[in-house]
């Protein structure tokens, strides 16, 4: 294998017409790079090339066997490697002059880019998160349910959608501004969202989906406030956004849970989410200059 065997693009409609095929044929261990490139679709910038963007995809035979996407200054997000694969892309990205902050991938590929990457930069990489994915496969909402009812959410609910999408990115740690004037510049505006409501109309708790991509939607985010978790709320919320994900016609029903959460790993797999894959990322610290 060979460094140029991977092949770099800023024109998604270019990345798609030679990798759209390989990421939809594993929709829910590519749901990062579907739901991404489906956005990039809704904003419009389907055609005219996306200058900040990077996209790559590895080709051998005339076959695509792994595809790698990044925003700069972000850090790069890469589908399943094997250790070679994953320094032939290092080796690639090094001689083109790139700089990383980071990756993220399945836990085997995000280690063996980290480890790649050290060897080709002398960077030093540093475990940030531990992820599970998980597919939903037979949904049980919980029994019983707390009293209430989902409902979609409005536009008369923004204000409170986006107190919450800031509380929740305070929660894992994001660093965004979430306000009318930059609201649609997040990565929550694209999503449908839904509350789950007290009897007596009260929202206390909420959970979003990414648009269907592939037939693929990833439940993205779940947030309850701090002061009315352990109800049952998020349980409930999620199963019906879930179901809703089913009846408009998706295949795969996806979502993200912290390694390092067992209540919520708990919770998603009592309602019928099953892990299919570990989540890395890892942050790199650059090489200090030696003094001369």
């Amino acid at each position: 294998m060979r460094p140029d065997d991977w092949h770099l693009t800023e024109d998604i409609d270019d990345f798609l017409a030679r990798a759209g095929d390989f990421l939809r044929s594993r929709p829910s261990l590519h749901t990062m790079a579907l739901t991404m490139t489906e956005k990039l679709r809704m904003l419009g910038t389907a055609g005219n090339g996306t200058p900040a963007a990077v996209f790559g995809w590895l080709e051998q035979a005339g076959e695509v066997r792994a595809t790698f996407y990044r925003f700069p200054p972000a850090g790069l997000s890469v589908t399943c490697l094997t250790p070679e694969q994953a320094d032939t892309l290092a080796a690639h990205l090094v001689s083109l002059g790139h700089s990383l902050p980071s990756v993220s991938a399945d836990h085997h590929t995000a280690t063996a880019f980290a480890e790649a990457w050290q060897r080709h930069t002398g960077a030093t990489p540093t475990p940030r998160v531990r992820l599970h994915l998980h597919r939903l496969g037979t949904l049980t909402p919980p029994e019983p349910a707390p009293a209430g009812w989902g409902r979609l959410v409005g536009e008369r609910d923004q204000e409170q959608l986006m107190r919450w999408c800031r509380e929740f990115a305070a929660d894992v740690g994001e660093a965004v501004t979430i306000d009318a004037a930059s609201w649609a510049g997040t990565r929550f505006a694209e999503k449908r969202y839904m509350f789950w409501e007290t009897p007596d109309g009260t929202p206390v708790s909420m959970a979003g989906v990414n648009p269907m991509a592939a037939g693929q939607v990833r439940v993205d985010p779940v947030y309850t406030p701090a002061h009315l978790r352990g109800r049952g709320y998020a349980g409930a919320v999620t199963a019906e956004v879930s179901r809703a994900a089913l009846a408009a016609g998706a295949t795969d029903v996806v979502l993200f849970t912290n390694a390092a959460n067992p209540t919520s790993n708990a919770l998603y797999q009592r309602i019928g989410y099953v892990p299919i894959a570990d989540w890395a990322t890892y942050d790199f610290t650059p090489t200090e200059p030696e003094a001369s």
